[in-house]
């Protein structure tokens, strides 16, 4: 049996709230992972249709939540998740020919590797935290770790583990932080930002 409701004090950093029933009663616990539909997240106050379960304690939680109006959420394509880890692939590629015919310092392939390393890892942390209710990894680390060159990782992340795929606002900034990296790499590409670069590689 399905129950309808509006999502009430919901703490998106922690991702979950409570969803208080349509004709009153006690607040029902939800969190993120229980929502059917993960291309829109909730900020509050949204009517929804929920399930009613309870947890390992007794405890009333919501499960299958759907909100009202919206249609079923399809899982990423096949084709668009090859896409994207075909893209950053190509691009660490691309960055490893661009060191071994000297037009950048193998400093910065190394970069690119051990940043997208970093990246994926902390994805995935940060994911695992989400289901365990359980310090979760600020996205403005996730943003740095992206800026300065783990954005293939973190893109590799988003996909293979469906960590902020679908939350915009995150992924708003992913691909300011991801145009920065790739308009400074292109600079650095250049024979001045080569020149530069090698110059304080070697003063170092």
């Amino acid at each position: 049996m399905r129950y309808q409701g509006k999502i009430t004090n919901w703490k998106d950093d922690q991702g979950f709230g409570f969803i208080t029933p349509n004709g009153g009663g006690n607040q029902v616990f939800v969190h993120i992972k229980s929502f059917a539909n993960r291309q829109i997240r909730p900020v509050g106050n949204e009517i929804v249709t929920y399930e009613l379960k309870t947890d390992s304690k007794g405890r009333a939680q919501a499960g299958s939540v759907a909100f009202v109006g919206e249609p079923m959420p399809s899982a990423i394509s096949p084709e668009r998740r090859n896409t994207t880890l075909i893209l950053a692939a190509t691009f660490l590629v691309f960055v490893a020919a661009s060191a071994f015919i000297g037009r950048l310092p193998f400093a910065v392939f190394w970069l690119y590797l051990v940043a997208s390393a970093i990246a994926f890892l902390a994805y995935a942390f940060d994911k695992s935290a989400a289901r365990n209710d359980q310090w979760r990894t600020p996205e403005s680390t996730l943003h740095l770790f992206a800026l300065v060159g783990g954005w293939p990782g973190a893109l590799a992340a988003q996909r293979l583990l469906r960590h902020k795929s679908k939350k915009q606002p995150f992924q708003m900034m992913f691909w300011t932080t991801v145009v920065l990296n790739c308009s400074t790499l292109a600079w650095l590409y250049s024979s001045s930002g080569s020149v530069a670069l090698r110059s304080i590689l070697g003063a170092a």
